[in-house]
């Protein structure tokens, strides 16, 4: 079977374009050569299958007033049961518990994200693997895009999720990215990665929709340091390489090079 990837989250992750003049296709979704899904679809090749698993307006475990079950934890089962067997689970939520009307800071959508990380390990669909789950940050909410069915306080509950969710995820013992731009100066790939080697990931980082994903310093980490492999990683878009085991001083002369 094909290594299976598997993206819960809420309009991020659905596609949905607010402004039909930004999409491609005028409509009122991204299309499949504009989703970040289907981008890593094709980014990864044909050994992966990326399936999307996004609806707008959903949270983590807080339950909408106005809208019946937008919270992932209700069909968190189901949902997971229905797409084993799962190698990695992508979340990207929390920009949608930091409505006004569900009452919740920072801390307590960290606290929910937690709650829902613990249930889907506690899920029967990893297979004869231990679960494997990334928790992605979303983008926080600029002022000047406030949407008055949010509320107030968005912006800043959204800006202070990062610390919160990393700490989450070192909790739990999930991976953690930050979507938010410009939060690295390089990037470390160890080659040999399981579910997805540092090849693999680097051509996904270098189609991601970010203005830094095609200028940021990707240094692959290889113990075969051989001119076909550095070749190889060349190819693919990574900037420089180190061999392991890695030496300390090498290490820091090579982040010198490329961090300005």
């Amino acid at each position: 079977m094909k290594k299976h990837i598997l993206c819960l989250g809420d309009s991020n992750t659905h596609g949905y374009c607010a402004d039909p003049a930004d999409c491609a296709d005028g409509g009122i979704r991204f299309n499949e050569d504009e989703r970040w899904t289907c981008r890593l679809q094709t980014a990864l090749g044909p050994d992966y299958l990326v399936t999307e698993e996004g609806l707008s307006g959903r949270t983590t475990v807080f339950q909408d007033p106005l809208h019946e079950t937008m919270d992932a934890l209700t069909v968190l089962y189901s949902l997971l049961k229905s797409h084993e067997v799962i190698d990695l689970l992508i979340i990207m939520l929390g920009t949608n518990d930091s409505k006004e009307r569900l009452g919740v800071n920072a801390a307590c959508i960290s606290i929910g994200m937690e709650r829902l990380v613990r249930k889907a390990q506690s899920v029967d669909c990893w297979g004869d693997h231990a679960p494997n789950i990334l928790i992605v940050c979303p983008p926080p909410i600029h002022p000047e895009m406030a949407d008055p069915a949010m509320g107030k306080g968005c912006d800043v509950k959204t800006r202070e999720l990062p610390a919160y969710y990393e700490a989450t995820a070192k909790l739990v013992g999930a991976h953690f990215l930050d979507a938010a731009e410009g939060e690295f100066d390089a990037i470390l790939l160890d080659v040999q990665m399981p579910v997805m080697n540092g090849y693999e990931a680097t051509r996904a980082i270098r189609t991601m929709e970010r203005e830094d994903a095609g200028s940021i310093p990707i240094i692959a980490l290889t113990a075969n340091a051989f001119a076909a492999d550095m070749g190889k990683a060349r190819s693919v878009g990574m900037s420089d390489y180190i061999a392991k085991p890695i030496d300390v001083g090498n290490l820091t002369d090579t982040l010198k090079r490329w961090i300005r």
